[in-house]
């Protein structure tokens, strides 16, 4: 493993929502990150099923962890309600 926990945690903190001044983690949409070795499993949890910027949300955060010499795999989940209300709250307050 050529990466530590504090640079995976570094890498997502830089990754920020294209209409929301806020990054993937902080909003909640990626959920989890867990590593075998040089294998990364991301978990992502969208606000709304299909929404319109996933594959852009999806690439942004695998292309950042692939240049740390991971392989990732991405999983999809939907936030429950009370993620879905921290989403929103933020995304109210940090609108662009």
């Amino acid at each position: 493993m050529n990466f530590s926990e504090e640079d995976i945690h570094n890498k997502l903190e830089e990754i920020k929502h294209p209409f929301i001044n806020c990054s993937l983690t902080e909003l909640g949409i990626v959920k989890n990150i867990s590593i075998n070795d040089s294998n990364m499993v991301a978990t992502f949890a969208l606000p709304f099923p299909n929404i319109p910027i996933k594959d852009t949300l999806i690439s942004s955060v695998k292309t950042a962890l692939e240049k740390l010499g991971a392989i990732v795999e991405i999983k999809i989940t939907t936030m429950g309600q009370e993620e879905l209300q921290n989403f929103l709250d933020l995304e109210k307050k940090n609108w662009k």
